[in-house]
């Protein structure tokens, strides 16, 4: 095997695939980027077996050929060369050379035939969504997911489409997350839950440009997002999903509209006043034309007030700041509505299509 490339467009590809390279694993040839250069274009395909990456890179392709090659070493290697034309060629024994002006590397490469090649995915059902879209979906939804294994449903989102309508959603046991898009096209039904990791290495691939498309293909236990030269394939997360509806009430005594970044301001602010070990939760003193946000530690307090328009009764109710916080952030809306039933009770921020739905569990506190 023998191909040229860009130096640039080298460390792209191997950016995007090293996202699947496991960090710990019994089989070696895993901890390889397949490089392959059999057909009219060159290929680089990470796999843990739970998560499979390939992309495929500009170049020439001087001799056809196909090796694995450590990632580790590949892409540092590649990281360190000028930015110049690259040259990687391998002979019958897998002695690999790397060449780039001056430098030139010799390393051993595995059998490409020993590679877990990514599994095939029929593209019977196909669903488009923009990447801007499902970038910003899943932006706002993937903090809430649990970094607790021992539920490993928690550990995924479970992606909903209907007709129209795509929602990802998203649990902790102490929030939820729900974000909603209008496709541009209708499809059938299908519920699926999706790990985590898959779509956090995802979003960080995607372009995030309105007009570039996103490809997603499923098929009983995997996934498949195809975009610009890049194919993902994931492993799904079998089981039956919370019923998240269920849970989520449209009954509510306040409601309240503030701005958006008041709020996250003085949160952000209180949070000064607790250490990371700390579990002191922030309150929230609901009146008539003000909030008031109070919170008391070992290393201070802080006690502010907002303006908001209110609907219903005054309240008290207590929060981990840190989980009111993830959810303002990643709201982009100006002011926002959040709706309460009493100090026990979760509060919902949601906006009035319910483009976004966000459930926080209060805590208790002493006044």
């Amino acid at each position: 095997m023998k191909i040229i490339c860009e130096k640039q467009e080298l460390m792209k590809s191997l950016n995007i695939v090293q996202k699947a390279v496991p960090s710990r694993t019994t089989m070696t040839i895993l901890e390889c980027i397949l490089v392959d250069a059999r057909s009219d274009e060159i290929r680089f395909t990470a796999n843990d077996m739970e998560l499979g990456i390939e992309t495929s890179v500009a170049g020439t392709i001087e001799e056809r050929g196909m090796v694995a090659l450590d990632a580790k070493i590949f892409s540092d290697i590649v990281r360190k060369l000028p930015d110049s034309l690259v040259t990687i060629s391998s002979d019958d024994h897998l002695a690999t050379v790397i060449k780039c002006e001056k430098a030139i590397f010799q390393i051993m490469g595995k059998d490409g035939d020993d590679f877990s090649m990514l599994p095939a995915v029929e593209k019977d059902n196909e669903v488009v969504i923009s990447q801007f879209s499902l970038r910003e979906m899943i932006r706002q939804t993937l903090f809430s997911i649990s970094a607790n294994d021992t539920n490993p449903i928690m550990a995924g989102e479970l992606m909903e489409i209907n007709e129209d309508k795509m929602r990802l959603i998203s649990l902790d046991g102490h929030r939820i997350s729900i974000r909603k898009v209008t496709l541009n096209d209708s499809y059938g039904s299908e519920k699926v839950i999706i790990p985590g990791k898959t779509l956090s290495e995802i979003s960080k691939i995607l372009s995030g440009e309105a007009e570039d498309l996103t490809f997603i293909y499923i098929q009983k236990n995997l996934i498949l997002f195809e975009f610009d030269k890049t194919r993902v394939v994931s492993r799904l997360i079998d089981g039956n999903y919370f019923r998240v509806d269920q849970m989520i009430s449209g009954d509510y005594e306040t409601k309240v509209t503030i701005s958006r970044r008041e709020l996250m301001d003085s949160i952000d602010r209180a949070m000064l006043m607790v250490r990371e070990s700390d579990r002191k939760p922030i309150i929230l003193g609901i009146m008539d034309d003000i909030m008031e946000i109070r919170i008391n530690s070992e290393i201070g307090s802080l006690d502010e007030t907002i303006p908001i328009e209110k609907e219903g009764k005054d309240l008290n109710i207590g929060f981990n700041p840190k989980y009111v916080l993830d959810a303002l952030r990643v709201i982009d809306d100006e002011n926002i509505d959040i709706y309460y039933m009493n100090s026990k009770a979760p509060c919902i921020i949601r906006d009035s299509q319910s483009s976004y739905v966000y459930l926080i569990l209060p805590v208790n506190f002493i006044n």
